[in-house]
């Protein structure tokens, strides 16, 4: 008896289209003695945990579904922020797979006495869309609006070539031979 092959989901562009606006998101946090090391710098762990959450937003506007994190690909501490100043987390959906999105976060640090704003972390987090039962589901496709839309949007692509190779990787010299 021939067993019937599981149909695949409705491609995600039978979804409507978000533009890259519609979920852009930016939160704002001032860095206290509590999230700080001893030498007054906020700690690295509070930092990744706020983009986690910048990061989340957009995707969660993207997607209006539950999302979960599934990677983070790549940080970058450029400067430390110090207590008193006021954090600032901007985050972008850069580009959409079937179920799973990335999304860019830029972190910036404002002295307010001073209004000197510095790029001090960047990131991309892998997010994967879910139902109330945390099943993976379709992400709606993403459009492009600028020009830096459209560049995130291709480097998005190698990122997750690469990623995809790393795992992969991972995978292959865990198995037992």
């Amino acid at each position: 008896m021939a067993t019937k092959a599981k149909s695949a989901p409705v491609q995600n562009a039978r979804l409507p289209a978000k533009r890259v606006s519609e979920s852009r998101s930016e939160m704002v946090e001032v860095v206290l003695p509590n999230d700080a090391n001893p030498l007054g710098a906020m700690l690295g762990g509070r930092l990744m945990h706020l983009m986690d959450i910048a990061g989340a937003i957009a995707a969660h506007r993207h997607c209006n579904s539950y999302v979960v994190t599934a990677s983070v690909d790549y940080v970058d501490f450029r400067s430390p922020v110090r207590v008193g100043e006021v954090v600032i987390l901007r985050s972008s959906v850069n580009r959409v797979w079937r179920t799973s999105l990335e999304v860019g976060v830029k972190v910036f640090c404002e002295n307010y006495l001073t209004r000197e704003l510095r790029h001090t972390s960047s990131a991309y987090l892998t997010f994967v869309a879910v139902d109330e039962q945390r099943r993976p589901i379709l992400v709606p496709p993403l459009k492009p609006e600028t020009a830096a839309d459209r560049r995130r949007f291709r480097e998005a692509a190698i990122r997750r070539k690469f990623r995809l190779a790393q795992r992969h990787r991972r995978i292959s010299r865990t198995r037992p031979k």
